[in-house]
């Protein structure tokens, strides 16, 4: 078990945590949610010792083994693969080292004999000879390849390396589980997989995650930042906001009638409480004035933003049609002989093992690279709008959101035109006057939004949209795709987002492309049938 006592954490006049209690119980998996800023990663950094709070304390059962998702995806380069797994599990790890080291020894003295013997014993009691094969078997479910189990770490891609970071923080069974979005970059059925682990899992599980499906699979439990406070409910995310939203409407209706009752027994003291005949009666009534919690109900921290994609014209029958396309990096074939054409209306989800594939797929449609082989051909009515994974070549300059956004209007240049979108976006007062060059990843993502936008596209391209929203952001932008009446090509590691918006999937792989009718869900049952 781990807990927290008056936990509380302050940076200058802003208060993340005030004296926050929470009590973390083997078994269950704790889903972390809280608006963006709320202090999701920093409350995780706390619990693993990463960063001390102003005040409080964090228990840990003692001789319980924590495990954490590490965010330095450097610190390993010099080791092996699987050699960084097995460090995720220090004690044993040290124990092979000094192992090996003894054993190595030219001079082995009966001493070292002994030591040895203990160190042997301990080894097997931690089930020692089944770590190899243990930490291969989760390397391969993250789909890392048995033949990369022995390459240094340094060779590896960002996206690889994060899937060695997480095998090694699942590593040995720990008895509490840290992970802080642990899904990034994996595919869907890499995050379908870690939801069948995590699910068998019998110790503690901690995380935060803005992707919906995975916290609906894996949480008994909802632990919601807000106003400085935590406080969890039972249940998976999908329970939480639902009855979050419910609660929160009986309690308005509640309220509303406890103020009526309130302003009632207010103005029957007000005239009779002089009335020597009246004055028990206003007395009592008093006494139950008293008693009645009118509770204030706090607004939530959470904001939505509005999401609404309208068309400038709407878009011929000729949209977009694809023939013979292939494409190859270094030497990796990423898709081969794709033909594809698109129908109006069609929302489309490209899937792939290889997240570098459905980029440069949406690259060379948007003329940013070239195909090895085919060609492609929109329609003349087509008007388009992109959102790339890697958007940092969009906000190269100092310019301010106003000017910045004002760049890519092709008609209206007022600025309280400019301004509407980005307010949509939740971007207000002083903060349409930041500059673009120091927002955060979730900022870009949300003026990128409000470009796309001002553009009144009737086709969208979209790669892995979801990255670096929050919740919030993610939830309308969902509801905008479902209600937007134009096209859309998009790719997304979401689950729920494609399951909701996409009613075509096309697989691409470097041996060629399935192309289906359907949700996500749909199509993946089929194929387990």
């Amino acid at each position: 078990m781990i807990s927290t006592h008056n936990i509380s954490l302050q940076y200058g006049k802003r208060v993340l945590f005030d004296e926050v209690n929470i009590k973390f119980t083997p078994g269950n998996c704790y889903g972390i949610i809280g608006a963006n800023g709320a202090g999701k990663s920093t409350f995780l950094k706390i619990l693993s010792g990463e960063i001390t709070p102003n005040s409080g304390s964090v228990q840990i059962e003692p001789q319980k083994r924590m495990a954490v998702l590490k965010q330095d995806h450097f610190a390993h380069d010099q080791s092996a693969v699987l050699e960084t797994v097995l460090i995720g599990h220090q004690k044993l790890w040290d124990i092979m080292q000094e192992k090996d080291a003894l054993y190595a020894k030219s001079d082995f003295s009966e001493e070292d004999g002994n030591r040895a013997s203990d160190l042997e014993a301990e080894f097997a009691e931690m089930d020692g000879w089944n770590a190899e094969h243990d930490a291969a078997a989760l390397l391969s479910g993250l789909g890392i390849s048995e033949s990369s189990h022995n390459r240094l770490m340094s060779e590896l891609s960002g996206q690889e390396k994060v899937r060695v970071l997480l095998a090694q923080a699942l590593f040995g069974n720990p008895d509490i589980l840290i992970l802080d979005e642990p899904t990034n970059d994996l595919s869907i059925q890499t995050i379908t997989w870690l939801e069948n682990f995590l699910l068998g899992f019998k110790n503690t599980v901690i995380v935060v995650s803005h992707d919906r499906h995975f916290l609906d699979t894996v949480c008994t439990h909802v632990a919601d930042i807000d106003f400085g406070k935590i406080r969890t409910y039972t249940g998976n995310y999908t329970f939480w906001y639902q009855s979050s939203q419910l609660a929160l409407q009986q309690r308005q209706s509640a309220n509303k009638k406890a103020e009526v009752k309130k302003k009632e027994l207010q103005d029957f003291i007000a005239r009779f409480s002089a009335n020597a005949a009246k004055s028990k009666q206003a007395t009592s009534r008093k006494k139950l004035l008293e008693k009645i919690n009118v509770e204030e109900i706090q607004a939530s921290t959470r904001k939505y933003p509005a999401i609404i994609f309208k068309q400038s014209r709407p878009a011929g029958d000729q949209i977009l049609e694809i023939r013979k396309l292939s494409k190859s990096l270094s030497g990796q074939r990423l898709f081969s002989e794709l033909d594809v054409f698109v129908n109006k209306g069609d929302k489309i989800a490209f899937i792939s093992e290889d997240s570098q594939a459905t980029a440069t797929l949406f690259q060379i449609l948007m003329g940013e690279q070239q195909a090895d082989d085919g060609t492609f051909k929109f329609g003349q009515t087509i008007t388009k709008a992109y959102l790339p994974n890697e958007n940092e070549s969009y906000f190269q300059s100092n310019e301010n959101l106003i000017d910045w956004l004002r760049q890519y209007s092709e008609g209206e240049k007022d600025e309280v035109y400019i301004r509407g979108f980005l307010g949509k976006m939740l971007f207000s007062g002083q903060e349409t006057l930041k500059k673009c060059n120091v927002l955060s990843g979730g900022e870009k993502v949300r003026c990128m939004i409000s470009r796309m936008m001002l553009q009144e596209p009737n086709l969208l391209i979209l790669d892995e949209p979801t990255n670096h929203l929050d919740l919030e952001s993610i939830t309308a932008f969902n509801n905008a795709l479902q209600s937007y009446q134009g096209t859309v090509l998009f790719t997304s590691h979401d689950h729920t987002f494609v399951q909701t918006v996409a009613n075509r999937i096309i697989e691409l792989s470097g041996e060629g492309f399935s192309d289906r009718l359907g949700s996500y869900d749909e199509i993946y049952n089929r194929a387990l049938v």
